[in-house]
């Protein structure tokens, strides 16, 4: 057995915890204020993870393979599973956020479907893809139930000399609050990602800044550093990654409808364009129109649900530059990158709209891996991308 599992708890989590209830297509279901905060005991932690997990790898005979990828600065493991043996490479991680939890539940749901069923769909995705997942990155955060990571400025000193006497990382948060950073300072690991994957951190490149380059000074952004490397060494690309988010309360631009999700394939400025000279380097590697045709399939398979809530997607905020997010980086060395920002952070939506929001994530999800495995992602036009609608802060803006 798997050293990871030796330090689990042996009590099997109920399978109910991760089942996804039928939504009715016209309902819209709670409409939390930003400032709600609602249970959150109904998602999956820390240990009923590793059970989970331990119970998909038992159940799937082999198919589905579970490892600890690495471990947190609190000592946790970081899991990684894997199914398929493809070769195209589909790389999705949730929770690198701490309270952004939706996507976890839906990783689960997606490696217990693809490692039980034998239907001809499932079949023929194991054999076209490799997919690798990191369900709960953020182990630390997500115990927490915080955004950042639990780490102080001086255990990365400690970890790189070099850094001694240098302001601390911008990211660093160690500020009185309802997440008692200033009793647990920790780092927002979504900003501290390179596209140079052997960068080693140097003192002139702090406190650095959100359009600049992140460091690698965390373990949990070490971790999906080592991996992207590893798959990269052995199949000669990342052909996808995803990365599960949750966001605010965003509207469908032009109208009052509440966004149920927003997507994006852009992350920094495109090499090949006035202002992404800076990227110069990653210009060969860099393709903005599969990260675009990648979105259109999840958005493809959303809209096929219907008039719903389930069709109420937007994109992302196109103008931002953020090279030191994992998927700025990542799209700079050449990955199709798509984003998923669910609305709403878990504790303001608490279970009351689980369901939905884990079935959107899902059904997308399923989009891009069903695309890239029979190449009809391929044969999208990517300029549609330019016409999901934007979101909007406003209502009816």
């Amino acid at each position: 057995m798997n050293k990871v599992w030796k330090i689990l708890s042996s009590t099997a989590l109920a399978a109910s915890l991760l089942a996804v209830p039928t939504i009715g297509s016209a309902d819209p279901g709670p409409s939390p204020q930003p400032g709600e905060t609602l249970p959150i005991n109904g998602y999956i932690n820390y240990e009923e993870l590793g059970n989970k997990l331990e119970q998909i790898q038992q159940t799937s005979q082999g198919k589905v393979t579970v490892e600890t990828a690495g471990y947190t600065n609190q000592g946790r493991g970081i899991y990684k599973a894997s199914v398929g043996h493809g070769d195209k490479v589909v790389l999705i991680q949730s929770e690198i956020h701490g309270n952004e939890k939706t996507g976890t539940v839906a990783l689960l749901n997606i490696l217990q479907k693809l490692g039980s069923s034998n239907s001809p769909e499932v079949n023929r995705i194991l054999e076209e893809l490799t997919i690798v997942v990191i369900p709960m990155l953020n182990v630390d955060g997500s115990e927490l139930s915080r955004r950042g990571n639990e780490m102080e400025w001086g255990e990365v000193v400690a970890a790189f000399p070099q850094l001694a006497g240098v302001s601390p990382a911008w990211n660093y948060y160690a500020y009185p609050g309802i997440w008692n950073y200033d009793q647990n300072p920790g780092f927002d690991v979504n900003r501290d990602f390179n596209p140079d994957l052997d960068y080693v951190p140097q003192p002139e490149d702090f406190p650095g800044a959100s359009n600049a380059y992140g460091w690698y000074i965390t373990p949990e952004a070490q971790t999906v550093r080592d991996v992207y490397k590893d798959l990269k060494a052995e199949y000669g690309n990342v052909d996808v990654f995803v990365d599960l988010h949750h966001q605010g309360f965003p509207y469908i631009e032009g109208t009052d409808d509440r966004v149920t999700m927003s997507i994006s394939g852009k992350f920094v400025t495109d090499p090949n364009s006035p202002g992404g000279e800076k990227y110069e380097a990653y210009a060969d590697n860099y393709n903005i129109d599969f990260s675009r045709q990648l979105n259109l399939a999840l958005y493809d398979a959303l809209q096929a649900k219907g008039e719903s809530v389930f069709t109420n997607i937007s994109l992302y905020d196109q103008n931002i530059d953020l090279p030191g997010t994992a998927l700025g980086s990542f799209a700079l060395n050449g990955s199709g990158t798509v984003l998923f920002e669910v609305s709403g952070q878990t504790q303001n939506f608490g279970q009351k709209k689980k369901g939905q929001l884990v079935k959107t994530v899902e059904t997308g999800l399923m989009g891009i891996i069903n695309g890239v495995a029979d190449g009809t992602v391929n044969e999208l036009d990517p300029e549609r991308y330019e016409d999901i609608p934007l979101s909007s802060r406003t209502p009816g803006f």
